[in-house]
Order: C-alpha cells, then structure tokens, then sequence
C-alpha cells in the first residue's frame, strides 16, 4: 500500500474519504451530516494543492501481477491536469451541494434527507473515477474508470430530492447508460480481438506500425463504436436525448455536477483511443477525421436549436451542455486534420483541455446562480410549470425581475451567461478562440483543397453557432432584468436576504466561478498560467519521464 501512495495517491485520498462518508451516513445526528461535505471539500481541497505543488510529478504503475511489460497506470502532466481541474471545480460543486438549515439535510435545490454522507461519498467516487481516467493505459482500467465516474451519478439523480421527475430521470439515465456501457464494450472487445492488446501504449504503438492503410475495417468499427459509446458521456448526438429530462429531473447542484464530471471523463477517454488509434501522432484514417467532423456539426447545431425550444432554464442549459461538447468537438476535429502539423496539433490538444477548465468554472456559476433563486410560479403562465421544486427558481417564470430583487446573483448570470456566449473579456471568449484558430490555422497551410473547405466551414458553423446560443442565454438575462415579476406567488422557501446569501457556501462557490470566469481572461499572468498547463499536457505521452516501477504486493 505505502509503495503504490507515490503514484496513486489524489486516488486513495479520494476513495478512502469517501469510504469514511459512507461511514459518517450511518450516523443520524445533523452533526455528522453538516460535517460530511466539510471532509468532501478538503478531500478535494488537498488533493488540487498536492497536484499544483507536484505538478513535475512523472513515474508509472507497473502491473507486476499480470506480467504485462507495459504500465497500467501513467502520471504525466496530461493526467495531472485533468485530475487539477476535475478537483478544482470538484469544490465549487460541493460548495453547491453544501446542506444549509438546523437539521442539514439538503439546501433551497437539494434534498439528500439523512443520506448526506452517503452522497457526498458518491461525488468522491465519481471524481475518482476521472482521475482513473485521465491515468489509464489499459483498456480494462480505462472502462472501469469510465463507469466509477457514471455509476455514482445515477444514484445522485434518483435521490437528490423527493419528486416523481427526480426518480424519473434516474431511471432513464441509469438504462441509457448501460446502453452507452455496451457500446463501449462492444467497441473494446473489437479493440481487442483485432489487435490482441489491452495496453493502450502497445496498441499505439502496433497502430504506428501499421500506418494509415494497415488499420483494418474491424479496427476502425471498434474505434468508432467506441467514439458512439463515449458520445453519451459527453451528451454528444445521437446520444444525447437524455440531457433535457435528466438534467430537468435531477437537483441543479446534480446538474451541474452532471454537465461537467461525466463530460470530463468522455472527453479524457476519446483523446486517449484516438492517440492510440493515431499511432501517436494522431494519424487516423480519413473516415474517423470525417466522422468527428460531422458529429461536431450536429452537436452543436442540435444542442443551440434544442435550447431555444425550451420553457425551463435547466433544459436550455442541459442542451447548451450538447453544444458546448459540439464546440469541443471541433478541436478533436482539427486534431486529426492536422496530420503533418504538430505545432497545430498540440494547440487543438490544448484548446480542448482549456476548454474543458473554462466550461466547469462558467458552468457551475450558471447552475449556482439558478439554484439560489427563489421559485416565483407565475399564476397567469401560458406554459405549465414543472412540479414545484424546493425552492430553487427553473423557469424564465421564476427569473421575471429576479435580477432586481437580487441584484448580486443577477449580474453573476449576466457574467457566466456572458461567458458561455463567447463574449469577449470572458473565459469562454478565450476558450472559444483557442478551439477555432487551430481549425482556422490548417485551412490556411493546407493544400488538400478539400480538407480546407472543410475546415473553413467548420469554423463558420462553429461562430455562427456560438452567435446563436446569444438568443437564449440573452433570453435568460433579459428575463432577470427586462422582464416584469407581475402577478407572482413565491414557493414555501423564503427568498434569501443579501446576508444570509453571503454566508451560505454555494454562494461562495457562485462568487468563486465568476470569480475564474473573469480572471481567466482580465487578468493575463492567470489565463497564461492556465494555457500554459493546458499546452504543457498536450503531450499525451511521458516520453521524458523515467518510469518507476511498483510492486502491487511491495510493503
């Protein structure tokens, strides 16, 4: 145990404090459960600082069990900075599900009841499943990294507040997930068939062996089974119908949690297939380029046209969720294209990674600024209203003259609504720029006619795409400013004075998101720090690290 700390530590800190939050649950006292997110965020907490503090951490886990030459287990900068930003917005979204009240069972979005120890375990297991993840160089660890960081989540809808919609959702995300399981495995077990190697190192290495012409069609349909599996991770078309009801269904802080740990995870297990389908320089056949290329345009395009479709905040976010993964799409896209740049490769690599950073810190902002609104339910609404929430505002209904009442929480929706656009001085105008330019970059230097089209179209799809989602996040600021209350009835919840929000921790969450979402782009030594990590991680491979090996059974 003492001789695996070294390598996997973020992960045993996790687990084991989960393991302790279990064990908490089974306490009844309002004690034990106001204590439970405290050990969640400091968990999490000392896991961010270790990883900064030791970011030149390199070194592997050598799978002296099986026998295997290979590692099973990397640490490299790319894996470091997942597990940097998955533990960083891991806080803010514990801030969110913070319990607030005498008996702490939950706050005015969240219901847990006596299950608070039980619930903060599974946002640790989930979070520990991405870190796995980001690590994996084993198809077999790869899998079960992809589902510990999904089968927590199920769990977490089902019982974040006691609503019909809430188990609901549950159910639909638990059974579409075991679909996306099986595709997964369908696609892994091809993987293996065809190349008979579980190591990801191995297969990248065979796959460069082999060139582009040498990957056979049983090959190419495991990758691409596998691209269809891990596109309900990142609630990518076509499977990315479940967002609006699961996202509806679920408690916002579960919602937030959803629009971006599971995401992260997706996004993680597609750069590492597509690395070692490229031999690792990215050299993918054609057909695998053109298949990114279309699902990046229909992601975004289905998830901005979805969004302007709907009555209820949560699902304008749930299918702007779908297009953000689209966008992000965009730079695997320009990845693969950029067959014989490296230099625009690692800049598409590392647009992707800063967007996935930009996208938690705007995102749990949107949420966090939604769940501390009171519901006001219109009583002369043309549009039924969902069933009544704890007291968490939902619909444009419930945002009418918000902004006014709660001028702070107002201009915090403006900031991350601003952001999630692309409008400049935000982190998601940077992010957004990073994705196109290298897109932009290889439908200027190449001279495959056909390629540049392609890439040029993709770029204007892309900020047309982005000039879109302005409707309905405008839509949702001018209902907290323009929009008159009327004639309204306030939910059982009172709404929350200026202090009382001030001292509660989701607030302290809000204001830390919009915090990074501004700094992130105002502030320069700190939008530098973070491409310069995103740039620095680029490199999928530790080829400058000297491995350590670890005996599984050394004390």
């Amino acid at each position: 145990m003492i001789s695996l700390f070294p390598v996997l530590w973020p992960e045993l800190i996790l687990v084991l404090t989960a393991s302790a939050l279990f064990l908490l649950g089974l306490s009844r006292s309002p004690r034990a459960r106001r204590s439970a997110p405290i050990l969640a965020a400091g968990a999490l907490a000392c896991v961010f600082f270790g990883i900064l503090m030791s970011s030149e951490q390199t070194g592997a886990l050598q799978d002296t069990l099986s026998g295997a030459t290979g590692s099973t287990f990397y640490i490299f900068q790319f894996a470091l900075y997942v597990k940097l930003i998955a533990s960083g917005v891991g806080v803010l979204l514990v801030f969110l599900a913070w319990p607030v009240g005498e008996e702490a069972t939950g706050n005015a979005a969240l219901e847990y009841g006596h299950d608070a120890g039980e619930f903060f375990a599974l946002m640790l297991l989930s979070i520990a499943g991405v870190f796995l993840v980001a690590g994996a160089n084993d198809i077999i660890l790869l899998f079960l990294g992809l589902e510990l960081a999904s089968i927590p989540t199920y769990i977490m809808v089902s019982i974040s507040r006691p609503l019909p919609i809430a188990q609901e959702a549950g159910v639909k995300y638990f059974f579409l997930g075991a679909m996306s399981a099986a595709l997964m495995l369908f696609g892994f077990s091809y993987l293996y068939g065809t190349t008979g190697l579980i190591k990801l190192d191995a297969i990248e290495k065979l796959f460069h062996s082999q060139g582009l012409a040498g990957m056979t069609e049983w090959q190419i349909l495991a990758v691409v089974m596998l691209l269809m599996g891990l596109a309900f991770k990142i609630a990518a078309v076509p499977l990315h119908a479940y967002a609006g009801d699961v996202y509806q269904g679920a408690a916002t802080p579960v919602t937030a949690f959803l629009a971006f740990v599971p995401k992260t995870s997706g996004m993680v297990a597609i750069i590492k297939i597509l690395y070692a389908a490229g031999g690792g320089n990215w050299s993918t056949p054609d057909i695998l380029m053109k298949l990114l290329w279309v699902l990046a345009i229909l992601t975004m395009s289905f998830g901005n046209m979805l969004a302007l479709l709907q009555f209820n905040v949560k699902r304008v976010l749930a299918y702007s969720s779908v297009a953000h993964s689209g966008y992000m799409l965009v730079g695997l896209t320009a990845l693969l294209a950029a067959r014989n740049h490296p230099a625009i490769q690692a800049d598409a690599l590392a647009g992707v990674l800063f967007y996935l950073a930009a996208y938690g810190v705007m995102n749990v902002g949107a949420f966090g600024v939604l769940q501390l609104l009171p519901a006001r339910r219109s009583l002369h609404s043309v549009h039924p209203a969902p069933p009544p929430t704890a007291g968490a505002a939902e619909t444009y209904d419930d945002l009418a003259g918000q902004g006014y009442r709660h001028i702070a929480l107002g201009l915090a929706m403006a900031i991350c609504c601003f952001s999630l656009t692309g409008i400049p001085f935000t982190v998601g105008f940077l992010g957004k720029y990073l994705l196109v330019q290298p897109a932009w970059a290889i439908a200027q230097v190449t001279t495959d006619h056909a390629l540049s089209s392609q890439m040029g179209w993709l770029v204007v799809i892309l900020m047309v795409n982005a000039a879109v989602s302005a409707a309905y996040y405008l839509r949702i600021i001018a209902a907290l400013f323009l929009r008159p209350a009327g004639d309204s009835a306030d939910s059982a919840a009172p709404a929350p004075t200026a202090s009382s929000l001030l001292a509660m921790p989701p607030a302290f969450g809000v204001a830390l998101s919009v915090a990074a979402t501004l700094l992130f782009f105002v502030y320069i030594p700190a939008a530098n720090a973070l491409t310069s990590r995103a740039r620095a991680a680029a490199q999928l491979q530790p080829k400058d690290a000297v491995p350590r090996n670890y005996s599984a059974s050394a004390n």
